[in-house]
């Protein structure tokens, strides 16, 4: 740790040179010559100039975010369920985007995705725990979801390392205060209230909000599997059945507080805790076939699983504007802390054969507690440079994960508990990054204008499996190019062009060998030999309005090498491992558009589709190489009809199309939303929506390999009703959307997505 903080002094004194440099700057132009002054504001006038030709945006009836050159933004609040729902339900409304209810989410099909909050990676949006985190954030919080599908220079590679998605959390500067409360009540028991306000009063500024939520989503599951038994040739057939119920209690609160030094100096900090349970019931019925070496068997298994996970974070940021314009400093210290324990009880029941012990009852105990820390520190200095606008930046991250299973099987007879050494096991993985980045964006012409980046990586990684006392360290360099370049056709026309180069290192659960248990005939485990990925994607873009409607029409191919995707094989009869390996490579490309504004003056469209073509080679147990195509296509419809000056109705279509996955694929899945929102009066809103009105939200994904076929189809609780009131106070911002579909962003400190975010086009920390 000394180590990092003496790292983090040593750049931290250059960047705070170049701001006192800019302060003695402003200091000595006062007595400078006229002409020296003229000059010094004109080059700023020419780096303004050549910022706004980089960053050309279309808008819809002036409402909608700005776009800007390297990423695209959606404005969640325009959905009309935003009160009640989840993180998880605003990200199924941005273009391209799924996320599944097991908390998977994908971009163009693609798993590889980073999830940020303002711009930087925290730990309860990482690793396992990150599905049921989207599920547990209100998405009343989600001010807008910036789409980066290929990141610039200015963005790290940990966490994923593929494209991000970046959600902008709600800020209000206005002066005064603003309040909202709301609660809703839905099927089966389920509930939410959340609370938000704000304070702006001279320097001072203060925000923030508490919610809590009971809910869930039971599910039944179905898997029909036949394997090749080498002894004797012929298929092995089994086949489970499992009932799932749980709703679970989450809870969260966050607050920020600025405070604004003088005219160019802001001070914020921020703090959040969130916390859940992890409490669930299921039975599991399990019939497998003899093969030769084991007798057929019949047996049903029931499941309980208690259990906590919490959430935290804290932050704080200096941001000090400089005298030329655009000048600016920032330096961001974040860290946060995700903890989660569940205790497992598994009690097993033989109506024919028995388990490997020859016992006709079996109960076992299983206790997971796994943790994850992410100390995040970064600076970032922009100013005007020539005729266009320099960045540049640092990082120092250090991410800590600990994985702790304890399996300890029970006699039934005599109760004595053994730990099973094969099944127990203590993992850690640490990685230290250290970055460096630069991007210059200019104006070549009246129509172009340019952005390049190169970032610099550093990464240390220490593993260490505590129960075999193994350790391994891991130590390299990457260099990091990105390239992105916008040409203005027209007025209301833009052409894009991006090129970007991501590593995608494998995440700690990803490297970790020792097998856990999830039932007699399925265990999964890490590959500690695995490498990391390395993507190459290019896209070229066309944006206009057409008869008052924006549209965006984009086309795209990306690369990856050395891909890390899913792999399973038989390590015993019947017993399927489910772990990772490096694929041979893989192939995607498509053409993505969407098509957003008002169709009449009470009906607003927002639809959007993406047509991928996904080519991927993998190897299976028998060393066979296949190579499968899939071609797809996914896509939103969302109409919002205000009915009356009172009433908004929204129809939401969800369409999710085949996507491929190690040695299968995952077929298409369709939903179909319905809101309701009616003004009571200037401050109460009622709001009514039913999710998945045709209850058809289900996962099947299948294997197909030369020893191997497998059906696997798991259907939620998909339809749920939900109504509620929202009540809002205050005078400021308290105006909710007219209908069109978009919201703008209040500004912030950092730039419209407030402190933190990388709401501007500048650089929102690397």
């Amino acid at each position: 740790m000394q180590k990092i903080l003496l790292t983090c002094s040593l750049i931290a004194a250059p960047l705070a040179a170049l701001a006192q440099s800019s302060e003695a700057t402003s200091a000595t132009s006062s007595t400078s010559s006229t002409a020296a002054a003229k000059a010094g504001a004109d080059a700023g006038q020419r780096a303004v100039k050549a910022q706004d030709a980089v960053v050309p945006s279309v808008t819809v009836a002036a409402e909608r975010p700005t776009n800007r050159i390297d990423r695209q933004v959606y404005d969640v609040k325009s959905d009309v369920s935003s009160t009640n729902g989840t993180a998880a339900d605003a990200l199924n409304n941005v273009p391209s985007v799924a996320v599944d209810p097991d908390g998977t989410v994908t971009l163009r099909g693609s798993s590889n995705v980073q999830i940020m909050v303002d711009g930087k990676p925290t730990a309860m949006l990482q690793g396992d725990n990150r599905g049921a985190a989207l599920q547990a954030m209100p998405a009343d919080d989600i001010e807008s979801v910036e789409v980066i599908n290929n990141p610039g220079a200015q963005f790290g590679n940990e966490g994923g390392g593929g494209p991000i998605l970046n959600l902008v959390m709600r800020r209000n500067r206005k002066p005064g205060g603003f309040g909202s409360v709301n609660a809703n009540a839905g099927t089966e028991g389920r509930y939410n209230s959340a609370v938000n306000g704000s304070y702006n009063e001279g320097a001072w500024g203060f925000q923030g909000g508490m919610n809590v939520r009971h809910d869930g989503r039971n599910s039944t599951s179905e898997v029909s599997r036949d394997r090749l038994d080498p002894r004797t040739g012929n298929d092995v057939h089994s086949g489970q059945d499992a009932l799932s119920k749980g709703l679970n209690n989450m809870v969260g609160a966050n607050g920020t507080v600025s405070y604004n030094l003088n005219q160019t100096d802001t001070l914020t900090g921020s703090a959040s805790l969130m916390a859940r349970g992890n409490d669930q019931r299921s039975t599991e019925h399990y019939v497998n076939g003899a093969t030769g070496f084991i007798a057929a068997n019949e047996y049903v298994r029931d499941t309980a699983r208690s259990g906590d996970a919490k959430n935290t974070s804290w932050g704080a940021r200096y941001d000090h504007k400089g005298a030329l314009p655009g000048e600016t400093l920032k330096i961001d210290l974040r860290v946060s802390a995700s903890d989660n324990d569940s205790d497992t009880d598994y009690a097993s029941t033989y109506a024919s054969g028995a388990d490997t012990l020859g016992r006709t009852a079996s109960r076992a105990f299983q206790h997971n507690d796994t943790s994850t820390r992410v100390v995040d520190f970064t600076g970032d200095y922009g100013r005007p440079l020539w005729d266009g606008t320099a960045n540049m930046g640092y990082k120092i991250a250090r991410t800590t994960n600990r994985f702790n299973t304890l399996y300890t099987d029970i006699d039934p007879a005599t109760t004595v508990a053994a730990i099973d050494p094969s099944r127990t096991n203590r993992f850690d993985v640490e990685e230290t990054v250290l970055a460096l980045y630069g991007t210059y964006q200019m104006r070549l012409s009246e129509r172009w204008g340019l952005l390049g980046g190169l970032r610099t990586e550093h990464t240390d990684m220490d593993i260490h499996q505590r129960t075999s006392d193994i350790t391994a360290k891991n130590s390299y360099i990457n260099f990091i190019p990105s390239m992105f370049a916008t040409y203005k056709v027209a007025d209301d026309a833009n052409l894009r062009f991006a090129y970007a180069r991501r590593l995608r290192r494998p995440q700690a659960g990803d490297l970790n060998p020792y097998v856990i248990y999830r039932d007699e005939f399925n265990v999964s485990a890490g590959n500690p030999d695995l490498k990391p990925t390395k993507t190459d994607s290019f896209e070229v873009g066309y944006e206009t309005k057409f008869g008052g409607l924006e549209t965006n029409l984009r086309g795209y191919y990306r690369r990856d090498t050395d891909a890390i995707v899913d792999y399973r094989y038989f390590i015993a009869d019947n017993v399927l491992l489910t772990t990772r390996q490096n694929g041979q490579g893989s192939h995607a490309s498509g053409l993505e558009f969407t098509i957003s504004g008002k169709l009449t003056p009470t009906l607003t469209l927002n639809s959007s589709g993406n047509l991928m073509r996904n080519q991927q080679r993998s190897q299976d147990d028998a060393g066979v190489v296949t190579s499968r195509t899939a071609n797809s296509l996914s896509g939103r419809v969302r109409l919002n009809w205000q009915m009356t000056t009172a009433t908004q109705a929204q129809l939401a279509l969800q369409m999710q199309g085949k996507t491929l996955s190690g040695q299968g694929y995952r077929s298409p899945n369709n939903t179909l939303n319905m809101s309701v929102r009616h003004a009571l009066n200037s401050q109460w809103n009622l709001v009514a929506n039913v999710t998945d009105i045709f209850d058809s939200n289900k996962m099947e994904t299948i294997v197909d390999s030369t020893t191997l076929r497998e059906i696997s189809t798991r259907r939620f609780d998909g339809r749920v009703f939900y109504v509620g009131l929202s009540y809002r106070f205050g005078g400021a911002g308290s105006k909710r959307d007219d209908g069109d579909g978009f919201r703008p962003r209040p500004p912030g400190p950092g730039g419209p997505g407030g402190p933190g975010g990388p709401g501007g086009f500048g650089p929102p920390g690397v």
